[in-house]
């Protein structure tokens, strides 16, 4: 239910990260109460709400938070890829949240329009961690997945991508990662033609503003 989302969100700290009250962080979220709860609705937090890297800790697995790798500092300037229409809300819903298991061993290159082709829409980093803020369970060991819906624009005049696609997995704890973050929830990034047997690729069916308000 979207009310026992707002709640969990709640009791994660969200508002108090958001640098809002509780209070106005309902509001935000009260609109979303007159929009037709399916039942495998997901309540997004907006990038300009709260950014991804700063909801990455909330990602706990086995009691240990989650983290953004260090070559990932500009994770903010990930942004929707082109044709990625997201909701300017604080707050908004995606519909019938896959993980894209069936498309493990593909490259993003390869992912991208077998997604839309089946009329689905790639999520965004942020879309993907609000996902696991419900349905932590979600991230498991050899099945986790990219969220291509978000790519670095080039800054140069001839424009393009940068090569890295964001991606959610779990940390093995060796090199940069530390030992001591073994397991956690990790937000990293592969190269947008490499596959890896590992990762899916995340997608919804729709994404869905808050309704407007009589």
């Amino acid at each position: 239910m979207i009310a026992d989302q707002v709640d969990r969100l709640v009791s994660l700290g969200v508002p108090s990260i958001a640098g809002v009250t509780e209070s106005d962080f309902r509001a935000y979220s009260a609109p979303l109460a007159a929009a037709a709860d399916t039942g495998d609705a997901v309540v997004i937090i907006h990038p300009t709400l709260v950014q991804p890297a700063r909801l990455a800790p909330l990602l706990v697995r086995d009691g240990t938070p989650g983290f953004v790798v260090e070559d990932l500092v500009d994770l903010a300037e990930f942004v929707p890829l082109e044709g990625v229409v997201v909701p300017s809300e604080p707050l908004y819903l995606i519909d019938r949240v896959e993980r894209g298991d069936e498309m493990r061993n593909w490259s993003p290159e390869e992912a991208l329009p077998a997604i839309a082709g089946r009329g689905r829409t790639p999520l965004t980093i942020s879309e993907g961690i609000s996902w696991l803020l419900q349905e932590p369970a979600q991230l498991e060991s050899k099945a986790c997945f990219m969220c291509i819906g978000s790519r670095k624009p080039k800054v140069k005049a001839r424009g393009g991508l940068d090569a890295r696609t964001p991606a959610l997995w779990i940390s093995g704890g060796t090199g940069r990662d530390g030992k001591e973050r073994k397991g956690a929830p990790k937000v990293g990034w592969c190269w947008a033609g490499n596959r890896h047997t590992w990762l899916g690729f995340a997608s919804a069916a729709a994404r869905r503003p808050a309704p407007a308000q009589a």
